[in-house]
C-alpha cells in the first residue's frame, strides 16, 4: 500500500484510511498509536562501544604483537634484561595507540542513525476533533490530518488533501535540485518518489504555500525509515590497504615463526647442550624480526597525509580512507552542488534576434557577456538594456557577500537574473531606486508568471502609496506613469504579448514572429536550460484595475534567459584529470535526464557510445544486464536509494573500487556501501556526513580527485617503508640463520644481542622509515592507471629487492665479521663492526628504496630533505653507542678505528650502489 497512496484519489486515501478530513479523536488516535507505535525512526541492533574497543585487537598483526610483547616481557623478568622489558613496552604502546585510533573512528561511524533522527520534525500540527493542536510528531498516526505551512519541517509521509502554492525542498531525500510545486491530482502508481507532487515525505522542508494532508505512513514506514533500514543494514568492507597488511601480517607471523623453529631446531641437532640459549636466540630473534613499527609507521603516514587532505578541501573521518581513494576506479559523483556549484546561473541572453553568451560561476558576480565574442554593452543595446532591468526589477532576490563567498538571499532562479546583470555591467541597486515597486502579482504554480507594477517616483512617496489599503491604491495610481514588468514560462508570457521590440523599437508581433521565439525556447530547452521569458507593459496617465486579467495583456515581449545549475570550471579540469588517470566518472542525480546528459556532455562525463539511463529504465534491468552494461552507463537520472546502491554493488562486482559522493539523506546507504564514501560538508546532511569516509569541506568535485591523488602518493611511500622494513629484517633473520649454523663457538652466540637487535630495528625502523612515509609523490602519479586491488603490498620489483637487499646486507655483515676476527680482532669488537655495518647497510639502503625504478640521481637526492636529516641523526645515535663509555657495556660494543670506518663504510654502501645499478640494468633489459 505504501506504494499507491499517491495513485489514489484524496476522498480514496481517507476512506481506506477511516479517517475524516476533520481529523480523529483522541481515543482513535490513542488506538492507532498502540497498533502502528510510534511515529521515530528504531535503531535495530546497536554495537555496544566495547565490542568496538575489542574488535581493534583482533588484526593479524596486532595479535602477532601483543605475543611477541608476552614473550619479550617474560624473557626481560627472567634474564633481568631491560632491553626486552622496553621492546614489550614499546610495542603495547604502539598496539594501545592503534586500538584508541581505530575505536574513535568506528564509534563516530555509529551515530549515522542519530544524524537521522535529527532530520524528524519535533512538533506537528493536527487535526484533532475539528481543531489544530500542536502535538509531538512520535504521537501522528495513519489518518492524523496535519498542517503545512512555510517554514515547517514534514513530520510523517501524507497525502495532499490541499495545496495552495505549496513548495518544498526535497533535496536531501530525492537530489532534486529545485524546489517542488505540490498538486492533490493522482499520479501513475509507478511515479518515481521525486515525482510524486501530492505527496509530502518525513523530513523535507516546506519552503511556501499552505497544505493540507492526510498522513499514510509513519516511523520505519515512511521513505526516510526505509532509508533509515537501508543505513543500518550496511556493513563497511575492509579497505584495500586494511586487507593487504592483515595478509602481510599473517605471511609474516608464519616466516618468523618458520625461521626462529628452524635456527632452534637447527642449533639442538649440531650441539644439543645449549638447548636454553639456542631457544633464547630463536625467541629473540622473533621478538626483533617482527616489524613493530609497520603499524605505527602506516597511522602516522596516514595521519600525515589527513592533514594534506586537510589543506586540500578534504577532510578524513576513518583513517583508513585516506589510503583507499588511491586505488578508487570508479568515482560515483552527484551532480548538484558536487560537479555543478548548486546555484543557478544564466548562460544565455536573447533580446530579439541577438544572443548573448554569459560565463561566470554560481553567484559570483565576476563574469562576462558578450554578443559575438565581444562585450555586449547594455547603455548602446536599449534591447538587451530592457531585458536585464526587467529581470531586476520583477525579482524579490538580493545579492549579498557572505565572508569569502556570494550568496543570493530569495529564490535561487531570481538570483540568477541579478547576477546576469550585474555580469553585463547593470547598476542594480540604480535600477530599483529610480523604479520602486507599488502593486505586484505574486508568482503561482497555476499562472506561470509574475509581475510587478513599477513608478518613477520617489522612495518617501512610493511609501505613502503602499501604506493605503489596496482597495485604494488603484486611486492614487491612477494618473502616474507606471511600467509593469513580466517574467514566467515562456508559452505563457508569448500567449499574452501582442509587441515584441526589435531594435529598441516596439513592433507587432505576428504569429510567425511567436513560432520563431517558440521554437528558439525548444532549442534552449533541449540544452537543459530553464528558459525564462521576459516582457514589459507602459502605462500613461491611467491604470487598469490591478488583476491579472486587465494587467497582464497586450504585453511587449523582450526575450529569454536561459540558465542552469553550471558545470564548475574546476570539476571540468578534475574529469580531465580523471581521464589521464583512468578513473572513470559517472554521474548519478535526482534532476531530470535531459538536464543530466546536457551538464555530463559539456563535462566530458558522458561520450559517443555511452550511455544514460532513468532511475525507471534502471527497475527494468536484472542485475546481470545491469553488470553487462554498468561500464558502458555513464549517467543515471532520476534515482531512488535502492538504484544506487544497485548501482555501486555492480561496479564492485566487475572488479573496481568505487568511491561515491552524496549530500542527501538518499545517498547514505549507498555511501555506506561504496568502498569509499564522501560527503558534501556545506550543503551535505549529517546523516550523509556521519555514514561516509570522508567529507569535502567545500563541496567540489576536484577535492575528490585531489584526495585520490593524495591517496595513491600516500600508498606508494606505505609500500616503500613496507619493503624498506622487510628487507632490513629479513637480512637481519638471514645473518642469524647463517651465523647459528655456520658459527662453532658458542662465544658468538647470539650473533647479536637482544638489546644490539631492538637498537638495529629503532634506530633504521624509527626516523629514517618515517620519512620516507612523507617522501614527495613521483610527478606521473595520476598519470598511472589505478592499481590492481588484489595486487599485494609487496609487488615484483619491491620482492626482488628485498631478495637482493637481504642477500646483500647477509653477505656484507658476515664478510666484515669473518674479516675482523682473521686479521685477529678479538669477538668485541669483530660483533662491533658487524653491529656498526648492518645498521650503515639500512641507512644507505633507506635511499635506494625510494623507488624500485628510478636511482636517487633521477628522483633528486635533496628533495626529501627530512630524510637526509633523519639519517643523518640515526648515524650520530650509532656513533654514540660506540664512543659513550657508559653504553659499551649496555650495547656490548667498543670505539672503532679510522679503518674500521672505512672498511664499514665501503661495504655498507655497496648495497645502495648495487640496488641502483641493478635498476638501470632492469630497466635496459626491460626495454
Amino acid at each position: 500500500m505504501a506504494d499507491e497512496w499517491h495513485s489514489l484519489p484524496a476522498d480514496d486515501v481517507l476512506r481506506r484510511l477511516d479517517a475524516s478530513p476533520l481529523g480523529l479523536n483522541a481515543s482513535d488516535a490513542a488506538r492507532r498509536l498502540a497498533r502502528f507505535g510510534p511515529n521515530e525512526l528504531v535503531r535495530t541492533a546497536r554495537i555496544s562501544p566495547w565490542r568496538i574497543l575489542l574488535a581493534q585487537f583482533v588484526d593479524v598483526l596486532v595479535i602477532v604483537l601483543i605475543i611477541a610483547a608476552i614473550i619479550s616481557a617474560v624473557l626481560g623478568t627472567l634474564q633481568g634484561e631491560l632491553a626486552d622489558l622496553y621492546d614489550a613496552i614499546l610495542i603495547v604502546a604502539i598496539v594501545i595507540m592503534n586500538a584508541i585510533l581505530g575505536f574513535v573512528q568506528e564509534y563516530r561511524a555509529e551515530r549515522s542513525l542519530e544524524a537521522l533522527k535529527g532530520l524528524a520534525a519535533p512538533k506537528a500540527h493536527v487535526l484533532r476533533e475539528g481543531g489544530v493542536v500542536t502535538v509531538p510528531s512520535r504521537e501522528l498516526v495513519p489518518g492524523d490530518i496535519t498542517i503545512l505551512a512555510a517554514g515547517d519541517r514534514v513530520a510523517a509521509d501524507a497525502r495532499l488533501l490541499e495545496a495552495a502554492g505549496l513548495r518544498l525542498n526535497e533535496a536531501s531525500l530525492t537530489g532534486e535540485s529545485q524546489p517542488v510545486s505540490k498538486g492533490i491530482e493522482p499520479l501513475p502508481r509507478d511515479s518515481f518518489v521525486g515525482d510524486r507532487k501530492n505527496m509530502v515525505f518525513m523530513g523535507t522542508a516546506v519552503e511556501g504555500g499552505r497544505g493540507k494532508a492526510v498522513v499514510v505512513e509513519t516511523g520505519m514506514a515512511t521513505e526516510l525509515g526505509k532509508i533509515a533500514g537501508l543505513v543500518q543494514q550496511e556493513t563497511k568492507e575492509e579497505t584495500p590497504l586494511q586487507k593487504q597488511l592483515d595478509r602481510l601480517g599473517r605471511q609474516i607471523g608464519i616466516a618468523i615463526l618458520s625461521a626462529a623453529g628452524l635456527i632452534f631446531g637447527i642449533g639442538v641437532l649440531r650441539d644439543p647442550r645449549h638447548i636454553e640459549l639456542l631457544f633464547l636466540t630463536a625467541v629473540g630473534l622473533a621478538v626483533a624480526a617482527i616489524p613493530e613499527g609497520l603499524p605505527a609507521i602506516v597511522t602516522i603516514s596516514l595521519a600525515l597525509g589527513l592533514q594534506r587532505m586537510i589543506r586540500r578541501g578534504a577532510l578524513i573521518r576513518k583513517l583508513p580512507a585516506v589510503e583507499a581513494l588511491g586505488a578508487a576506479s570508479v568515482i560515483c559523483s552527484d551532480k548538484t552542488g558536487t560537479l555543478t556549484k548548486g546555484e543557478m546561473n544564466v548562460r544565455i541572453l536573447v533580446a530579439g534576434a541577438r544572443s548573448c553568451e554569459v560565463s561566470g560561476e554560481g553567484f559570483d558576480p565576476k563574469g562576462t557577456v558578450k554578443a559575438d565574442g565581444r562585450p555586449a554593452d547594455p547603455a548602446a543595446d536599449a534591447g538587451l538594456r530592457r531585458l536585464l532591468e526587467c529581470g531586476v526589477l520583477c525579482n524579490d532576490a538580493f545579492l549579498k557577500r557572505d565572508r569569502d563567498r556570494w550568496i543570493v538571499e530569495g529564490d535561487p532562479t531570481e538570483g540568477a537574473l541579478i547576477v546576469a546583470a550585474v555580469r553585463a555591467g547593470l547598476d542594480v541597486e540604480a535600477v530599483r531606486t529610480r523604479w520602486p515597486r507599488v502593486a505586484e502579482l505574486a508568482f503561482t504554480s497555476e499562472r506561470k508568471k509574475m509581475s510587478t507594477l513599477h513608478a518613477a517616483l520617489p522612495a518617501s512617496e512610493v511609501q505613502h502609496i503602499l501604506a493605503v489599503p489596496e482597495a485604494e491604491r488603484h486611486q492614487r495610481l491612477k494618473d502616474l506613469n507606471l511600467v509593469l514588468h513580466v517574467k514566467g514560462a515562456p508559452e505563457r508570457i508569448l500567449a499574452a504579448c501582442s509587441h515584441h521590440l526589435v531594435d529598441g523599437e516596439r513592433k507587432p508581433l505576428t504569429d510567425d514572429d511567436r513560432g520563431q521565439y517558440l521554437f528558439r525556447n525548444q532549442e534552449l530547452a533541449i540544452r537543459a536550460l530553464r528558459v525564462i521569458a521576459h516582457a514589459t507593459r507602459e502605462f500613461s496617465g491611467g491604470v487598469p484595475p490591478l488583476t491579472e486579467a486587465a494587467l497582464e495583456t497586450d504585453l511587449t515581449f523582450l526575450g529569454f534567459a536561459g540558465m542552469m545549475d553550471a558545470p564548475r570550471a574546476d570539476a571540468i579540469e578534475a574529469i580531465r584529470r580523471c581521464k589521464k588517470a583512468g578513473i572513470r566518472v559517472v554521474m548519478i542525480t535526482g534532476d531530470h535526464k535531459l538536464t543530466a546528459m546536457a551538464v555530463a556532455r559539456e563535462m566530458g562525463i558522458l561520450e559517443e557510445g555511452e550511455i544514460a539511463l532513468t532511475g525507471e529504465e534502471l527497475e527494468k534491468m536484472s542485475d546481470e544486464e545491469l553488470l553487462r552494461q554498468v561500464e558502458r552507463i555513464r549517467v543515471y537520472a532520476r534515482v531512488a536509494p535502492e538504484h544506487k546502491m544497485r548501482i555501486v554493488d555492480a561496479w564492485k562486482k566487475a572488479g573496481h573500487i568505487v568511491a561515491m559522493t552524496g549530500d542527501g539523506v538518499n545517498d547514505a546507504p549507498a555511501l555506506k556501501r561504496a568502498n569509499l564514501g564522501v560527503a558534501m560538508g556545506i550543503t551535505g546532511t549529517d546523516v550523509a556526513k556521519e555514514s561516509a569516509d570522508m567529507v569535502l569541506t567545500d563541496d567540489n568535485f576536484a577535492s575528490v580527485v585531489a584526495a585520490v591523488e593524495e591517496g595513491r602518493g600516500i600508498y606508494e611511500n606505505i609500500r616503500k617503508f613496507v619493503a624498506f622494513l622487510l628487507s632490513a629484517n629479513a637480512g637481519e633473520v638471514l645473518i642469524m640463520f647463517i651465523a647459528t649454523v655456520a658459527i662453532a663457538d658458542p662465544a658468538f652466540l647470539p650473533f647479536f644481542a637482544p638489546v644490539q637487535l631492538l637498537w638495529i630495528n629503532l634506530v633504521t625502523d624509527g626516523l629514517p622509515a618515517l620519512a620516507l612515509g612523507v617522501d614527495p609523490y613521483p610527478t606521473d602519479i595520476m598519470e598511472r592507471p589505478p592499481r590492481n586491488p588484489k595486487e599485494g603490498v609487496l609487488s615484483r620489483d619491491i620482492l626482488f629487492l628485498i631478495v637482493v637487499v637481504s642477500g646483500i646486507l647477509t653477505a656484507g655483515t658476515l664478510g666484515v665479521f669473518f674479516l675482523e676476527l682473521r686479521e685477529g680482532a678479538d669477538p668485541t669488537r669483530a660483533q662491533t663492526v658487524a653491529f656498526t655495518t648492518i645498521v650503515f647497510f639500512e641507512l644507505f639502503l633507506v635511499f635506494a628504496m625510494r623507488s624500485p625504478r628510478q636511482t636517487i640521481w633521477e628522483i633528486g637526492l635533496f628533495t626529501n630533505t627530512k630524510l637526509i636529516l633523519a639519517v643523518l641523526g640515526s648515524m650520530l645515535l650509532q656513533a654514540a653507542v660506540i664512543y659513550i663509555p657508559f653504553l659499551h657495556g649496555v650495547f656490548g660494543t667498543e670505539p672503532l678505528t679510522v679503518l674500521d670506518w672505512v672498511e664499514t663504510l665501503l661495504i655498507s654502501f655497496s648495497a645502495f650502489a648495487f640496488v641502483d645499478v641493478l635498476k638501470v640494468v632492469r630497466r635496459r633489459m626491460r626495454s
